[in-house]
């Protein structure tokens, strides 16, 4: 029986409901519903009060004191639109032993060596376990202040003591308010320490990294509400089996939210790629069949990546299929229009999709690509070496327009290719790179046979 005057609020959105559901209307999130008691007192009219400061027209307030300084990382810098906003609250997220605390000591490091001193607080480790990892990969300064500390009120006594120009604290999860009920990494302890934080970031005009968990698919752990309360949101990505590792920008208050940076991980630490293209292709001596060269566009950043495909007979009644780094839903929508409009039968093959070197792939600016390598593989054919290709397919098997034609032709021409096909009114081709436009996938697949 529900309580007269009882309301229920989520414990991820903060959703409010009249009694309780099993599942979160707003969020989808099943059993977060908690009981609040007396429902909230109507809102009495609030009076007037003394503003801090009067309103000035927008074009006298001073932005200087907001100007982005730069980290040191140019990678990093990349990504954030230039370096830390002075009361900035960034939150870095990824799965375990991608190398997110190496990267955090090296923009520490980095930072104590140009621009003062920064503060690390760790609640997974020992002081000493990091000042390890810290002469392991160089990254020791006699401005980078070290202290393990796992209590909110810890951290602020020494900001107090340290006075640091940027604050990195290693996790959220780990850390509590001594204010609030609840176990570190709980919804109530996530949300209050990032609310303490990003108050003493905006008072102070500190800029503050945190450190997130993330959940089996990919997303920020913790209430979604933690994500609204920072500027910004960096998920940093990798396979275990590689040493690359991408910066990704989710939300960015201050700048663009699809850049990407490029790192590498090496034995000395981490290390910056500004020119990451070739690391996405491989290298053979011969062409093979199933293999597909595109540009695809992480924020203002053109990449060539490799699609490779491959169709083989099956003695199972129900044939397999498995994508790897592209989105397996969007190869399928391809394989469909593949033996729909252009007559390659697949249905009864397996069929297998990837991409190279790691790399993911979610624009469907690639579908010409995976195209290519699909026919490549199914005919036992290889395509030229020289040759990239680029175009969104519909379902009609159209071949529609993608952003930044230009700039991913220019890319292409720059690492040696000489032959592209483009989706029809592709708008200004660069010099370098001879350009056939074509409408549909048949007309592409007849195209990619003479190009050589």
């Amino acid at each position: 029986m529900v309580k007269k005057g009882s309301t229920y609020r989520c414990g991820e959105c903060g959703y409010e409901a009249p009694k309780w559901v099993g599942r979160c209307p707003e969020c989808q999130a099943w059993g977060t519903l908690e009981e609040r008691g007396d429902a909230r007192p109507a809102i009495a009219r609030v009076a007037a009060g003394a503003p801090s400061a009067p309103a000035r027209p927008i074009g006298e307030v001073d932005v200087e004191t907001a100007r982005a300084k730069p980290t040191g990382v140019s990678e990093l810098d990349r990504v954030l639109g230039g370096g830390f906003v002075p009361g900035a609250v960034i939150l870095l997220a990824g799965e375990p032993g991608v190398g997110k605390s190496t990267l955090l000591l090296e923009v520490a490091y980095q930072w104590a060596a140009t621009a003062g001193r920064a503060l690390y607080v760790t609640g997974e480790e020992s002081a000493g376990q990091v000042r390890l990892r810290a002469e392991r990969t160089g990254n020791v300064h006699d401005e980078m202040f070290l202290a393990a500390e796992s209590d909110l009120s810890a951290i602020l006594g020494h900001v107090d003591a340290v006075k640091p120009g940027v604050l990195i604290v290693d996790s959220v999860q780990t850390m509590a308010s001594p204010q609030v009920e609840g176990a570190p990494g709980g919804v109530t302890q996530v949300r209050a320490v990032t609310s303490g934080l990003v108050a003493l970031a905006k008072e102070r005009g500190l800029p503050i990294v945190l450190v997130g968990h993330v959940t089996k698919d990919g997303s920020v752990a913790g209430p979604r509400v933690l994500e609204h309360l920072v500027d910004v949101v960096l998920q940093f990505e990798g396979d275990k089996h590689s040493t690359l590792r991408m910066l990704r920008g989710i939300k960015n208050r201050f700048g663009a939210a699809d850049e990407i940076g490029c790192f590498e991980l090496v034995e000395e630490g981490i290390v910056g790629v500004p020119d990451p293209s070739g690391l996405f292709l491989s290298h053979t001596a011969e062409p093979v069949a199933g293999t597909a060269v595109t540009v695809t566009m992480e924020g203002k950043r053109p990449l060539l990546g490799e699609v490779q495909a491959l169709v083989s007979a099956t003695q199972s009644p129900q044939p397999r299929r498995a994508v790897s780094g592209l989105d397996s839903a969007r190869v399928a929508m391809v394989l469909a229009v593949v033996e729909k409009r252009a007559g390659i039968k697949v249905g009864d093959k397996d069929v297998y999709v990837a991409t190279v070197g790691g790399m993911k792939i979610t624009e469907p600016g690639i579908d010409l690509a995976v195209v290519l390598a699909l026919m490549s593989s199914a005919r036992d054919t290889p395509l030229s070496p020289k040759l990239v290709a680029m175009g969104e397919v519909g379902l009609s098997g159209e071949v529609r327009r993608v952003p930044s034609v230009g700039r991913r032709l220019a890319e292409a021409a720059r690492l040696g290719f000489t032959y592209a096909l483009v989706p029809p009114d592709s708008g200004k081709i660069p010099p370098g790179i001879r350009v056939l436009e074509v409408a549909d996938v048949g007309s592409a697949l007849n195209a990619a046979k003479h190009a050589r």
